[in-house]
């Protein structure tokens, strides 16, 4: 918190760190390095006074907000260790979080406030530590004046904050201490508590900001992201506070209150820097050009992509319409493992080429390699293979929470000596490097990173359905959409029924956008003799390439395919009329 606040209250303590573009339109609140120290020291104190003390885990449940960002650094400053759960997960994921990392209090609102609708965060909060002994306390503060339920360890926060001290010495880490920890999906059904340490990370993050983007000092820098997520913690809070620049907080939607938004949010602001995920470009794109150009962009210079692979239409939509064909497109590729962005076009010489929808030029001391199937490193250009990079850089996760036998399993094992990033690429003859997708059962739903097995975990509770298969499909706006193959155990009328049942379920047990599209019932699916669900012939069949199944020898039964395809295309005949 000192290389993010104090060094820069000493010096320009009126300077804007955060332009809070809250969910209503024109409601913007700024906040200057010196309101956002004082903030972070008083919710610092309340914590101490509460008992949390370094080391302690904290769960942060809450919206895009100045006092969720002070939460964040208040806990960095009393040395104690921050999990922010994204506020849309429900309260059976929070549940998980909190149990996995054994937090001590969880700090949320009474309310959020999204896309005009009231979110219950509390509610889900409470539902959630009923199961969880570790929860001391829960910090809660205000976003609506509607009252919520208050128990026995509820603590109004800023009732406490207001008869807080504002000073509060920051605690000495040695740089290889817990910064955060943050949960991403595996290809297993639980999520993983990747750890962030001190000094890397903040280092990383804050030089990927400057240079990818190229910040000026006074430039005010727009990620629209959630800081529930990897993004938000680099770029919207650690990354930019750290040189100083000024942060936009966005609590909206992309639609809210219609499609303009966030190019009426860059006129209003005079944003110069955007960076946002494809998916919402793709949603914004079906709605025409003069949303975008009823506003003032000039003060755009570089539009930034984040979060999954961008298509070449999207790519050329946000780049001439949003960009006017003026601004530098930096399409990135990273991940929560990496702290930071790895690969993008910039930095790079000036002028240098940048081609539609290629990350291209690793940053400062990433040297990826593309590895074969044997493990062999793959040279010369042209070519595709597992994307691994070679040598250590310091913003990479250094273990996983409580296991770090799944780390070097998931991260070091399929490539010896070699950090696997579970991602395929493709090296143009020019040595450019271009994201193909994963190589596991993980698929990317509007840029949120979900293992298929943590689908397939959540609807394998229903009683009436003991299998299920999910694969991702091309989405046209969500770039992938889950479509679920289900056993059910005996045939029955109310297959609607469960099918409504099974998305409520997937709903409640990790959160809305998790739910499949499509579910579609069959009589059994496509087993290797050893039991192992053969999911490539499901891909297969869901992007209709049935002609060219592969190697189907190693099934139990072959004849399954055909029943499978049959069933498929009556589902789309169905589906389409």
């Amino acid at each position: 918190t000192v290389n993010c606040l104090d060094q820069h209250v000493e010096k320009s303590p009126n300077r804007v760190a955060l332009i809070w573009e809250r969910d209503e339109p024109g409601t913007a609140v700024h906040v200057t390095y010196r309101e956002l120290l004082d903030l972070t020291c008083r919710l610092a104190n309340t914590l101490k006074k509460y008992g949390i003390q370094k080391g302690d885990r904290v769960a942060i449940y809450m919206s895009v907000s100045p006092l969720s960002v002070a939460a964040m650094l208040a806990c960095a400053r009393i040395g104690a260790v921050h999990t922010v759960v994204f506020a849309g997960f429900s309260a059976e994921s929070l549940a998980g979080r909190i149990l996995d990392s054994g937090c001590k209090a969880v700090i949320t609102y009474n309310q959020g406030v999204r896309g005009g609708r009231i979110i219950e965060l509390k509610t889900t909060v409470d539902e959630a530590v009923k199961n969880c002994p570790s929860i001391k306390h829960v910090f809660v503060a205000q976003r609506t004046d509607n009252k919520v339920q208050m128990g026995d360890r509820d603590i109004s926060l800023e009732e406490e904050m207001s008869k807080a001290d504002s000073v509060c010495t920051p605690e000495s880490m040695d740089s290889e201490d817990v910064l955060f920890m943050l949960y991403t999906s595996g290809s297993t059904g639980k999520p993983k508590g990747i750890i962030h340490t001190q000094a890397g990370y903040l280092l990383y993050a804050a030089l990927t900001h400057k240079y990818v983007f190229d910040y000026q000092q006074g430039d005010v820098f727009g990620c629209v992201a959630d800081i529930g997520w990897i993004t938000g913690h680099s770029y919207v809070v650690y990354g930019p506070l750290c040189n100083g620049a000024t942060s936009v907080l966005f609590e909206s939607t992309p639609v809210y209150p219609d499609p303009g938004r966030y190019w009426e949010v860059v006129q209003r602001l005079k944003i110069n820097q955007f960076y946002g995920a494809p998916t919402a470009i793709r949603l914004l794109l079906n709605y025409g050009e003069e949303w975008v150009k009823k506003y003032d962009r000039s003060s755009l210079k570089v539009l930034g992509s984040v979060g999954e692979p961008i298509n070449k239409e999207a790519w050329q939509w946000f780049y001439q319409v949003v960009g006017e064909g003026r601004c530098t497109l930096v399409d990135t590729w990273w991940q929560t493992e990496t702290g930071g962005i790895c690969i993008a076009p910039r930095p790079s010489e000036e002028k240098a080429e940048i081609v539609p929808a290629m990350a291209m030029r690793p940053f400062f001391g990433i040297v990826p390699v593309l590895m074969d199937e044997n493990g062999e490193v793959i040279e010369g250009n042209d070519v595709s293979g597992a994307l691994c990079i070679a040598q250590p850089w310091p913003g990479m996760a250094r273990t996983i929470y409580g296991d770090h036998q799944r780390f070097v399993d998931a991260y070091f094992k399929a490539y010896p000596g070699y950090y696997f990033t579970g991602d395929g690429a493709y090296r143009s003859q020019k040595g450019y490097y271009q994201i193909t997708g994963r190589m596991d059962d993980i698929i990317n739903i509007s840029g949120h990173r979900l293992g298929t097995a943590e689908i397939e975990d959540a609807m394998a509770d229903h009683p009436e359905v003991p299998e299920t298969a999910v694969v991702g499909y091309p989405h046209k706006i969500k770039g992938e959409g889950a479509f679920a193959f289900i056993v059910l155990k005996e045939q029955t009328a109310h297959v609607d029924h469960i099918k409504e049942e099974l998305k409520t379920i997937v709903a409640s047990k990790i959160a809305k956008y998790a739910v499949p599209d499509h579910i579609l019932v069959v009589k059994r699916l496509p087993k290797t003799r050893s039991g192992k669900i053969m999911r490539r012939l499901l891909r297969k069949v869901v992007t209709e390439q049935s002609s060219n199944m592969g190697d189907v020898t190693t099934l139990d039964d072959p004849t399954v395919v055909k029943e499978i395809l049959d069933a498929y295309q009556k589902y789309k005949e169905k589906s389409s009329s």
